[in-house]
């Protein structure tokens, strides 16, 4: 027996449909060898593609804020002012998407999550994080890969902010690991003792998305 599906076409009953990310654009490139490459991906070049499970919010930094909480010895919220009053670093280096692009080069600039964390008092108990968007989207990782040097709140990219296509005014960098884990249009941090899963690791992604493993989808 089949089903139909949109566009005509007709699938066996029971079959899995997997949805993938808005693409927006430049989502072209080449496929050099290099080192830099992780295995599976191709070099982007001057394209930084646009990709997302949702539409672009429009966030008001009148209103803007950003909160850790959960297992903290105190809950913190900044407002934008607040937060732009911390200081920043600078970070060079190569970002890596799921859907196989990379871009090399780049350059951002925002406040290192250490010092955020550090002003909430992660519990010795803790040991993940649950990041979330003003949009409602979530994505897990590990304490340990949010901390050491590893992972920034991001103003700027390429020496400009932010746009609001690829996550400003203020996102997650974590580039170590595949892309959709730099949380866009970032909000929050929930810090957990136990692991939970986000919007895309519910729906067939890898829970931690090493791109020099490959972890791309559940099992890899």
């Amino acid at each position: 027996m089949t089903q139909p599906t949109a566009g005509g076409n007709n699938r066996p009953a029971g079959c899995i449909v997997v949805v993938m990310p808005r693409v927006t654009r430049g989502f072209v490139g080449r496929r050099p060898r290099d080192s830099r490459l992780p295995p599976g991906q191709y070099d982007a070049g001057d394209q930084w593609p646009v990709l997302t499970a949702e539409r672009a919010p429009h966030l008001d930094t009148d209103r803007w804020t950003f909160r850790i909480e959960g297992l903290v010895e105190r809950e913190v919220e900044w407002t934008w002012d607040e937060i732009g009053a911390l200081p920043r670093e600078r970070w060079d280096g190569d970002i890596h998407c799921v859907t196989t692009w990379s871009k090399f080069g780049m350059r951002w600039s925002g406040i290192p999550v250490d010092d955020l964390l550090e002003a909430a008092g992660p519990l010795p108990r803790a040991r993940f994080v649950v990041a979330h968007s003003h949009s409602g989207y979530t994505t897990n990782l590990p304490l340990a890969d949010v901390t050491g040097g590893r992972a920034w709140l991001a103003f700027d990219a390429q020496g400009r902010p932010l746009t609001r296509e690829h996550g400003g005014p203020a996102r997650l960098l974590v580039p170590h690991l595949y892309f959709w884990k730099s949380v866009k249009w970032v909000a929050g941090l929930r810090v957990l003792a136990e692991d939970e899963p986000g919007f895309w690791e519910r729906n067939g992604y890898h829970d931690r998305g090493d791109p020099w493993r490959e972890q791309r989808f559940q099992g890899d």
